[in-house]
């Protein structure tokens, strides 16, 4: 006797209202799956901060259908440039090469921008100031719990809701993530054409601290400063003041640094403790998963968070959809698949954060002079096991490429 035929997903809760929950949300919209999405702020929103949006993100944004309308407010980059603090050049990455290659580029966008055009596209219900608080599984269905007493049920929940998740804390156990041991300050600046060519990408390093500017909108540039340091700390003083430290900690840095900082708005300036996780050999349990940050924690040292959890709506989405699936099989599957996929990124990442942190001078020099040495196979690398992931979505496949 065959057995029974999966019964049809009715409706997938998606803990989280970030770019992961909302793609996820998107993506299932596009196999005829049913959603909705619990996010605990009371507005639906994200951070001002600038996302660094590879080829392979670029990508999964049109197997999405919403590559054009990124591409339409989001630089294109063609060159991106890493160097010393006095302007020495380290290396190159062409990336401008990849439409060409891949049909797609690498840019920069404002991460509320790429939320902003995510959520446009999505029809499911999106219910704010839901604050999670746990699941109950059934055997045929998940309830989960807000912090105001009420449930929700649905066939399956994704864990979304990034890397200080509730939905994991259940899972794994209540683990906070790693602290790096560098801070980062991130900020804005407004500055035209002239004085900053659209497209332009830098990252420089200086004695255990860094700095990272790229366009992120016309006339928009957002930097990051990062500095080793004790987690938990926080500025003290006026905005001004904050601003007023970071010129001092990158006085004569190459241009257009200081330029950037005196175009910045004080009021626009975040700080931050970076963390990470390490990776976990188990995401879910039964009819639990987890996706983005929840799942796979990566620092900002390779650009690929949002990419990934980008990939990862992509691929859960069509394991879900494939014929004959069971719920809990294709989680599995999904979360085999993604596994190999973020594990070797994670540990990338931090190791290019240990690097970065370097603050003896012998170190640093070694450092240096190691990766001008090793840069172009180390492009190459980044793209061939990176970057042309995304070919996968280019083809219109969903599942199940390597």
């Amino acid at each position: 006797m065959s057995a029974p035929a999966p019964r049809p997903l009715r409706r997938v809760l998606i803990a989280g209202g970030g770019i992961g929950g909302i793609a996820t949300a998107l993506a299932l919209q596009q196999q005829g799956i049913d959603s909705i999405v619990f996010e605990r702020a009371p507005e639906l929103r994200d951070g001002g901060a600038g996302l660094h949006i590879w080829t392979n993100g670029m990508l999964a944004l049109a197997r999405l259908g919403v590559a054009d309308q990124v591409a339409a407010i989001a630089p294109a980059q063609s060159v991106c440039h890493f160097a010393t603090s006095t302007g020495r050049v380290i290396g190159t990455y062409p990336v401008g090469e990849f439409v060409e290659r891949y049909g797609q580029p690498t840019v920069a966008i404002g991460r509320s921008d790429l939320h902003g055009i995510l959520r446009d596209a999505v029809t499911a219900p999106i219910v704010t100031g839901a604050e999670v608080t746990g699941y109950t599984e059934h055997a045929d269905g998940v309830s989960l719990h807000f912090a105001d007493g009420t449930s929700e049920d649905g066939d399956l929940l994704v864990g979304a809701d990034g890397v200080r998740s509730a939905v994991r804390s259940q899972l794994l156990g209540p683990q906070p993530p790693d602290y790096t041991g560098y801070i980062a300050w991130r900020g804005h600046a407004r500055m035209s054409p002239e004085e900053f060519p659209p497209g332009t990408f830098r990252a420089l390093f200086g004695p255990g601290t860094r700095f990272t500017y790229y366009d992120i909108a016309p006339g928009v540039v957002h930097w990051m400063s990062v500095a080793n340091g004790p987690a938990g700390g926080r500025d003290e003083g006026t905005p001004e003041q904050t601003l007023e430290m970071l010129r001092a900690r990158h006085a004569g840095w190459t241009d257009p640094v200081r330029r950037i900082l005196d175009a910045t708005a004080p009021e626009s300036i975040l700080r931050g403790d970076v963390v990470d996780r390490k990776p976990d050999s188990v995401w879910g349990r039964g009819r639990v998963t987890l996706l983005g940050d929840s799942a796979h924690a990566v620092s900002f040292n390779i650009g690929q968070g949002a990419c990934l959890a980008i990939e990862d709506a992509l691929v859960l989405a069509g394991h879900l959809a494939a014929p004959g699936a069971g719920v809990s099989g294709a989680l599995r599957a999904y979360e085999a698949e993604r596994q190999e996929r973020t594990r070797p990124m994670q540990l990338l990442a931090h190791r290019i954060g240990v690097i970065g942190a370097l603050q003896n001078p012998a170190a640093i020099w070694v450092r240096d002079r190691v990766l001008k040495l090793a840069w172009n196979r180390t492009f190459h690398t980044a793209e061939h096991e990176h970057v042309a992931y995304g070919t996968r979505w280019a083809s219109g496949t969903t599942a199940s490429a390597t």
